[in-house]
């Protein structure tokens, strides 16, 4: 059988922590998320959170006019 003619793998399979997060950032990762504390059914506080992370380069030009918001 030609899959138990295979070596073994000598390292683990899958892409290293800091390669996933170069990818990431070059390409931009959107974290939307929400919370909701309830006490018997009735929603007491909701916490909503959306992030957008990027990387920033020069090839691409600021969206302000100033350079920027500060």
């Amino acid at each position: 059988m030609p899959w138990q003619e295979r070596e073994p793998l000598d390292g683990p399979i899958g892409v290293p922590l800091v390669d996933l997060l170069d990818r990431l950032m070059a390409t931009g990762v959107v974290i939307s998320g929400d919370l909701v504390i309830a006490i018997a059914d009735v929603p007491l506080v909701r916490l909503s959170l959306h992030a957008l992370l990027s990387s920033v380069t020069e090839r691409v030009p600021a969206p302000w006019a100033d350079s920027g918001p500060l």
